[in-house]
């Protein structure tokens, strides 16, 4: 939906245009005010007041069009993103603060196009979102004024024109004017509902023309989430090799160490005590294996064997196979991604399903893997009692920082009392399917 207009069909939506158009119109009032805020804020720009109230006029100015972008985008199909250049580090406070925020602010595109929107929209939206609101309004009053209220004028020595109808003394009693009100005010009323979703997508056009991001603050905001991603990706990689470090360290290491000391033991007591030497030997080997354990599950941890082997969607359903919720897995995929790909959606699915598990009380779960339109697409549904969210301390910050860096999103969708949808997309393209050697 990025970018593009979602042509809405049917009619509910033909209904429902209308009266989004017109609550769009409606709209247009407050934000004249907000505009003529902004501007009463830049004729002081020179001056003390103008310092400090700018910054915060624009943040009243951005609030107002960021509830166009998300009508905009929820009612015409239209994606907005927020176009806004990032606030540069300021540590200064009081008047310099403010001072160094209006530097910044007052050459950002967006701002004056928040500005030329907030003017122009109120013109704008009463010929395109709100006028087949207005038609179906007008064509309501043609019937009550064909039915009674033409009369209700007429009688008290008024008179009034329906579109060319003119209604003056007599129309209570003249058919054919009445008959006439009654056809412009059908007209007006299919016309209305008829042209209404298209002009919502007219104005979504336009909303995204001036509130859409411009090319200078598109670039700007993809260095800064590279930044940031890239930032993530070094601090994760750094923590990983920690972890790694530790488990050998605590684990395999400890185990090589003990056994080296255990068969110096053993060296000595050959001679000395068979029996006891012996049992060191026994001993020496069960550590052996607990070490080649620990090193399989370390290596599982790095990148498992059948992810390499067998790809993202039988790697998925090993993971299925050993959850304690019971688990079924649908994949459909005509290839793989990319194997740093691959791997960050292995790692970010385990982590989904150990959430899961940990925090959802559920009992069955859902796991769909497929790729569509250029994205690998992994959602999980489990049965459990909601209530997950990014924010919830739940991990799936720690997941959404994981696919960032290869520009994925994460979406939670989890009512309370359930159920918990999950659901990560990376965009990829696949390659032929590998597998190995038999």
């Amino acid at each position: 939906m990025n970018g593009q207009v979602v042509q809405q069909t049917g009619w509910r939506a033909h209904a429902q245009a209308p009266w989004r158009g017109f609550r769009l119109g409606l709209l247009a009032f407050p934000a004249l005010f907000v505009g003529a805020w902004f501007l009463s804020v830049l004729s002081m720009v020179t001056g003390l007041l103008g310092v400090l109230f700018f910054p915060s006029a624009t943040d009243l100015m951005r609030s107002m069009t960021d509830v166009y972008r998300r009508l905009i985008t929820r009612w015409t199909g239209v994606r907005i993103e927020r176009p806004y250049l990032p606030d540069p580090e300021i540590t200064e406070t009081g008047f310099m603060g403010r001072l160094r925020l209006l530097l910044a602010r007052i050459v950002d595109p967006a701002v004056w196009r928040d500005f030329l929107w907030l003017v122009a929209d109120p013109i704008v939206v009463f010929f395109t979102a709100a006028l087949p609101g207005w038609l179906i309004l007008y064509g309501i009053w043609g019937f009550l004024c064909a039915g009674f209220a033409g009369e209700i004028i007429t009688d008290a020595g008024g008179n009034d024109w329906y579109g060319f109808v003119h209604v003056t003394s007599g129309y209570g009693t003249d058919v054919g004017a009445r008959v006439t009100t009654v056809g412009l005010a059908t007209v007006f009323l299919v016309v209305g509902f008829a042209i209404a979703p298209r002009m919502l997508a007219v104005y979504g056009r336009w909303g995204r023309s001036l509130l859409g991001p411009t090319e200078k603050s598109r670039l700007a905001l993809r260095v800064r989430h590279l930044t940031e991603s890239r930032s993530e990706a070094v601090d994760a990689s750094a923590a990983e090799l920690r972890r790694i470090e530790r488990d050998l360290h605590d684990g395999a290491q400890a185990r090589l160490v003990a056994m080296g000391m255990s068969l110096g033991a053993i060296e000595h007591l050959l001679d000395k005590d068979p029996e006891k030497a012996r049992l060191l030997l026994a001993q020496t080997r069960e550590s052996s294996a607990k070490a080649l354990h620990e090193l399989r599950d370390l290596v599982r941890g790095i990148h498992p064997p059948v992810l390499a082997d067998r790809g993202i969607g039988d790697a998925i359903k090993a993971l299925a196979l050993d959850h304690p919720m019971r688990a079924e897995v649908t994949v459909e995929l005509d290839g793989r991604p990319e194997p740093p790909l691959e791997s960050a959606a292995y790692f970010a699915a385990a982590e989904i399903l150990t959430n899961a598990a940990k925090h959802s009380g559920g009992s069955r779960l859902w796991i769909d893997v497929r790729h569509e339109r250029g994205m690998l697409r992994i959602s999980v549904t489990d049965d459990g009692r909601g209530g997950a969210s990014l924010d919830g301390g739940t991990g799936l910050r720690g997941i959404e920082r994981r696919i960032g860096t290869f520009d994925g999103v994460l979406a939670v969708n989890s009512p309370v009392g359930g159920p918990t949808i999950v659901t990560l997309e990376l965009p990829c393209a696949l390659s032929s399917p590998k597998t190995s050697p038999s």
